[in-house]
């Protein structure tokens, strides 16, 4: 596997790990960062993303952790990643609102990561629902 990859993979592993503490996932995205989330919320911005997070972490969304796999990283260019993975829902919460039926536990997630400073940073993430078959 070459560097670029494994560094990829290890960035994945941390923002896995750190989806739930702020300040870490934060880091990992740029200023500019969009991320569109499974339910289809569009967030513009780290500023904004830092607000969503906030929120959902004092929520029972706090109980909705997810795992990753990747299945693909191609180079745009050198420092310029496309990520296809695959995102599994894990819904933890001991109540559930009826508007949650039908949720789906899994998604294709893609993203788009830079390099920058030596560091893989998330410019954009979307997770597209994966309906249950």
């Amino acid at each position: 596997m070459n560097t670029e990859i494994e560094a990829i993979h290890r960035t994945f592993a941390e923002y896995q790990e750190h989806q739930t503490e702020p300040e870490p996932f934060l880091a990992m995205h740029r200023d500019e960062t969009i991320v569109v989330n499974i339910a289809g919320r569009r967030v513009l911005g780290k500023e904004a993303l830092a607000q969503a997070m906030t929120a959902a972490l004092a929520s029972p969304l706090a109980q909705v952790r997810t795992t990753l796999d990747i299945e693909d990283v191609r180079f745009v260019r050198e420092d310029v990643a496309l990520v296809s993975a695959i995102k599994n829902v894990h819904d933890e919460r001991d109540e559930k609102d009826e508007a949650d039926a039908g949720f789906p536990s899994t998604g294709a997630l893609t993203l788009l990561l830079s390099k920058e400073e030596g560091q893989w940073r998330v410019a954009l993430a979307q997770t597209t629902p994966r309906l249950a078959t």
